[in-house]
């Protein structure tokens, strides 16, 4: 049998366990060749080819639940559950997602576009299945590429260990999440693996386990586990295990590439009932040379060329710089005036551009792991004891730190300036990763200063403005991608918080734009003039404090319509102050206002360009609204 003939674990399972070895190499290929031109995240997914074809061939999914964390690392489990045929649709608009989603399939236990849920998650239908009766079914989170460090994971593995549940936990050690992975459980997991006399023994064991078949027939695999895992207590991490110590019973670790080997520990542990760790060992990136040797710029490397490996990079020296290179630029300059200034990244280094400053000035840069509150809070407490923190974090990631941005930074009015990156629709990662409530979550929270830069230009100047002294706890949010212009670099300019400005004149139609969306919006404003139809453009730069006075100004001009665009959810958002501020001061313009902003649903992924269409923010949106 090959790839193409399995449609389903129970295809999967008719091979032969001797035979497994080369659909693994079918599997990895198909991976490899398929991403070549379908770009997504390849190295993580490489790394699991041999465990989930083990899952999936000692468990019986859908009845069992597997549940992916990170949910990038499932590709190999997308396509042996009936979706290989669409695989090369991954990420694309109407086509697979780039996670786990259970309206996608029932093999999908439960969605997983973040990090560090699938323990909580899978503990949660292990007592589901108790209290219904269900005695047999067996419950897997496989958590990896540095999810384990998420403090839920944490928080659930103290439950798990309570609760006596018949969970597995296969924790996929990698050494690394998207960047290196760091922090205390990284050395602890590194000191397990590197004992000296843990590897002797290990070594005694596979061999004994790769011996003739009599030797492998009485071997008995859980003992020679629980003798390594005896060996990793009392050698590697000095007399204790923190998962054991936790209540839940440890083995490992194993080779994560070695399918016979994972089947015949999974099977064993199939039967142990209670709550369990499978300690395993992968490389990311196994079967590119490429990803294995920098796993960080593979991990979604975009277009790669499938003979040599190599990334295929589009050469225009007068493409406009990302805003997160800007943003990675931008606080090396202010850090060399300010020595207070500090990075913090929650595990995002190089994605938000961070890593600039870290091989500049390592002291003063601190990735924290994937822990957003920790992050947070932890920026509080550089501010409180006189630094100034820049807190970078992806805009849905923020989501999880939002008690620890009330509770500890706004409320004490601390000088933490939070930016958040990917804000607004980021494209091929779909609702999990969407930037586009944080407007909303965050306008009602007292003491913050929330702003959004139109450019690159504007980006500089608020970080600059807000590293000055007295101006609080700061939010500036971006988009991912290029900003605006190719010359990124500016003079610094302090920008008077809470004033926007006027971008175009104009006497007929009135555009109101947040952020990025501005661009839109002076583009779509050219072409109305075109049309004959005068056109003003305000761009606002702060949702809060609001700039009343403009609002005022422009109620004053009488313009047959205005129009609000943003990047964010419609409830709560941009749009709704700006009507909300009229209803109360100028109630004869409420009539005349349009509100362009994501709808109330969760957007799809796909394009930017074709998903701002469908939500109607666009610039085409924006010329139809000033045509009614």
């Amino acid at each position: 049998m090959v790839l193409r003939d399995i449609h389903s674990p129970a295809d999967l399972k008719k091979i032969p366990v001797d035979q497994l070895a080369p659909i693994a190499d079918q599997l990895r290929d198909y991976i490899i060749d398929t991403l070549s031109s379908h770009p997504g995240h390849l190295a993580s997914s490489l790394g699991t080819v041999e465990l989930t074809i083990a899952l999936h061939y000692v468990f019986n999914a859908p009845d069992d639940k597997l549940v992916w964390d990170v949910g990038h690392q499932a590709y190999a489990h997308k396509i042996l559950t009936g979706r290989g045929e669409r695989f090369s649709t991954i990420r694309t608009y109407g086509g697979l997602s780039g996670f786990p989603k259970m309206s996608e399939s029932e093999y999908d236990a439960f969605g997983t576009g973040h990090s560090s849920t699938s323990i909580s998650a899978a503990l949660g239908m292990a007592t589901a299945s108790k209290l219904q009766g269900n005695t047999t079914r067996n419950h897997i989170a496989i958590i990896g590429d540095g999810a384990l460090s998420g403090g839920e994971a944490f928080e659930a593995l103290n439950n798990v260990g309570d609760s006596k549940a018949n969970i597995l936990v296969v924790l996929n050690d990698n050494g690394i999440s998207i960047d290196k992975a760091v922090g205390g459980l990284n050395s602890y997991l590194t000191r397990i693996t590197a004992s000296r006399r843990y590897n002797k023994l290990k070594k005694q064991v596979w061999q004994r386990l790769d011996g003739d078949e009599g030797d492998r027939r009485h071997a008995t695999t859980i003992d020679l586990l629980q003798r390594l895992t005896s060996m990793a207590k009392t050698v590697a991490v000095g007399g204790s295990n923190l998962f054991e110590a936790l209540g839940i019973r440890y083995f490992g670790p194993v080779d994560g590439h070695n399918i016979n080997d994972l089947i015949d520990i999974l099977k064993r542990l199939r039967d142990i009932e209670g709550p369990k760790l499978l300690h395993v060992v992968t490389k990311k990136g196994k079967g590119l040379r490429q990803a294995e040797q920098d796993p960080v710029v593979y991990h979604a490397p975009g277009l790669y060329d499938i003979r040599t490996g190599n990334q295929i990079k589009a050469e225009d020296v007068d493409k406009p710089l990302k805003y997160q290179e800007v943003f990675g630029r931008t606080i090396i300059e202010l850090a060399k005036k300010n020595p207070a200034i500090v990075g913090i990244t929650p595990a995002m280094a190089t994605g938000c551009s961070l890593n600039m400053m870290m091989e500049e000035m390592p002291e003063r840069v601190f990735d924290v792991g994937i822990a957003e509150q920790h992050a947070v809070t932890f920026s509080a407490g550089l501010a409180a004891a006189g630094m100034v923190p820049f807190c970078n974090i992806y805009s849905s990631f923020a989501q999880r730190a939002y008690d620890q941005i009330i509770h500890d930074v706004a409320l004490q009015k601390l000088p933490v300036i939070i930016c958040l990156d990917r804000a607004g629709l980021v494209g091929d990662d779909g609702p999990t990763h969407h930037g586009t409530f944080d407007l909303a979550y965050l306008r009602p929270v007292p003491n913050l200063t929330i702003c959004a830069p139109m450019n690159e230009h504007e980006l500089r100047n608020m970080m600059y403005t807000a590293q000055i002294p007295g101006h609080g706890p700061v939010v500036i949010r971006y988009p991912r991608g290029a900003s605006v212009h190719s010359d990124w670099r500016s003079d610094f300019c302090e920008i008077r918080v809470g004033e926007g400005r006027l971008l175009r004149q104009g006497n007929d139609v009135a555009i109101i734009s947040l952020g990025h969306p501005g661009n839109d919006a002076v583009s779509a404003a050219e072409e109305l003039e075109k049309q004959g139809i005068s056109t003003a453009v305000y761009d606002m730069r702060f949702l809060k404090p609001l700039d009343t006075k403009l609002l005022d100004e422009i109620a004053a001009k009488g313009y047959r319509r205005i129009i609000t665009v943003e990047d964010g959810c419609r409830i709560g958002g941009f749009g709704e102050a700006v009507t909300e501020y009229y209803a109360e001061k100028h109630p004869e313009t409420v009539r005349n206002i349009t509100i362009l902003a994501i709808p109330d649903e969760f957007v799809t992924h796909g394009s930017v360009a074709r998903l701002k269409a469908d939500c109607r923010i666009d610039k085409a949106a924006i010329i139809e609204a000033a045509t009614k």
